[in-house]
């Protein structure tokens, strides 16, 4: 029986994730409904993509009996709002990251969820794209050896976005830091000992470049991320046998350069809609079957993107955002 999503908001990253569930079975995956905070917006949205049903605001998806699981992907400042509201409702959640605004917020979240028995995750996309379970089957058989460091970038020019803006939960830290620190658990699989911060504010007090070293107890991982320059956007993982590169782009690679140095290729399914906003997009497709995979097994999260992996990257953005001197409003709201 195909899991029933409801898709809150319609920004780019809501029309690529509908995107990629339309290169799934139909048996599996359906969209039932939408919505948005301009009507007009939800039924273009739901024209668009032959989705049933298009609401006003997101109150009618909670408490629509047809929708399952709800896709969370409106501003990084309402992820906890808008998810806590779905759970009330007994929808599961995937929520777009940051899951919440700190770890405080993701605690309460995570507790409510494990309280009412439903899904939730945080959307580490990453974590699926089979370049990452290879890597992490490469290090299970010890072929790269122990893990000593890992390098990685993120970096393109941003202005006049709302990732530079902190009513709207902008910077770097936030928005992409989870990058970075995802890759060092899949590998390290520790919390870090130490972590060494340093970045740059704009005007709005938002980091708009960070630097940062994860000390491990035998290794390190330093990655630096910017929204005004180009940067590699990949990462390199060495261990005491081997390396292994994730390829531009990292987070969402489709390629890797392997421990003998010969490059492996994975190709993106392909769906009925071709347009998208976000580079290999279409791979959002290997989390949500993951999710409906999940769901049907009556589990309430994911063994490969765990309630305790979100507060552990929560955790370490918190600390990365103090050194830096970034804090929202939200550090002081009381969620």
């Amino acid at each position: 029986m195909a899991l029933k999503w409801g898709i809150v908001a319609t920004g780019s990253i809501a029309q690529d994730f509908v995107i990629a569930l339309s290169t799934l079975p139909e048996e599996d995956h359906k969209v039932v409904a939408v919505g948005a905070r301009d009507m007009s917006r939800a039924e273009e949205f739901a024209k668009t993509y032959d989705i049933p049903k298009a609401y006003k605001g997101y109150d009618a998806i909670a408490k629509d009996p047809d929708v399952e699981i709800v896709y969370v992907a409106t501003l990084n400042t309402s992820h906890y709002d808008i998810s806590m509201q779905m759970l009330e409702h007994g929808k599961h959640v995937l929520c777009e990251k940051p899951l919440c605004m700190n770890e405080k917020s993701a605690k309460k979240l995570i507790k409510f969820a494990k309280s009412k028995n439903l899904y939730l995750m945080e959307s580490i996309w990453s974590r699926f794209f089979p370049a990452y379970q290879y890597l992490k089957e490469k290090i299970d058989a010890g072929q790269l050896g122990e893990i000593r460091k890992v390098n990685a970038s993120i970096g393109f020019p941003l202005s006049n976005d709302r990732m530079l803006k902190k009513n709207l939960g902008g910077g770097t830290i936030l928005n992409f830091a989870v990058y970075p620190i995802q890759l060092c658990q899949w590998v390290f699989r520790e919390p870090p000992k130490e972590i060494r911060t340093s970045g740059k504010l704009n005007e709005d007090g938002v980091d708009i470049e960070i630097e940062c070293e994860l000390i491990y107890s035998n290794g390190v991982s330093k990655f630096e991320i910017s929204t005004t320059r180009k940067l590699k956007n990949e990462a390199v993982i060495v261990g005491a046998k081997g390396q292994i590169t994730l390829n531009d782009i990292f987070w969402c690679p489709i390629t890797l350069t392997d421990t003998d140095g010969t490059l492996k290729t994975w190709v993106l399914p392909k769906g009925k809609y071709l347009c998208a906003n976000f580079p290999n997009s279409s791979g959002l497709s290997f989390e949500a079957e993951e999710v409906r995979k999940c769901i049907r097994a009556e589990q309430i999260q994911s063994n490969h993107a765990s309630h305790d992996e979100s507060l552990l990257i929560a955790n370490i953005e918190d600390e990365m955002r103090r050194q830096v001197g970034v804090k929202y409003d939200a550090d002081d709201d009381g969620q």
